[in-house]
């Protein structure tokens, strides 16, 4: 998945408007404009269209954690210069306080089953005999039953 489609999903999600998307940045140790974020949140096919590259993105993911859990003493983390779906998932997951029985609470809202297991390959370290990557169906399932689980008032009913 592209970071921008990620980015556009959490904010609709959390219903983070400009200011608050400008906090989260800065959260994580950069400081961004307006129309950087509104350059990131266009669809692909828009003249002003922006990549959100993997650094950036880190930095939003790392400010999440720090506005949803409030910051870590000690050393900041370092700022990831490539990303994955797996460490993506992470993030998101530490952002939001979840535990595994959380996490497949939330797929299921998405009408996507698995195993404790089968979640727990893809938080192992690169390299790990039980790791597995993450593809990109799993993270969009992921997305999907957050909306659904945060942001119930905003979707349509079935």
């Amino acid at each position: 998945m592209l970071n921008n489609d990620i980015l556009r999903r959490i904010r609709y999600t959390f219903d983070f408007n400009d200011t608050k998307m400008i906090e989260i940045f800065k959260l994580g140790g950069h400081k961004v404009t307006r129309s950087e974020i509104s350059d990131w949140l266009k669809k692909e096919d828009n003249g002003a269209y922006q990549h959100c590259d993997d650094a950036t993105f880190a930095i939003f993911l790392n400010g999440l954690i720090n506005d949803k859990r409030g910051e870590r003493e000690g050393a900041k983390p370092e700022i990831e210069t490539h990303l994955t779906n797996n460490i993506i998932f992470k993030k998101i997951k530490i952002a939001l306080n979840l535990k595994a029985e959380d996490v497949l609470g939330i797929m299921k809202l998405a009408d996507f089953e698995m195993s404790k297991h089968e979640l727990s390959a893809f938080f192992r370290r690169h390299g790990h005999r039980q790791y597995r990557e993450c593809k990109d169906q799993i993270l969009r399932n992921f997305l999907k039953g957050m909306q659904i689980k945060y942001k119930k008032s905003q979707l349509p009913k079935k």
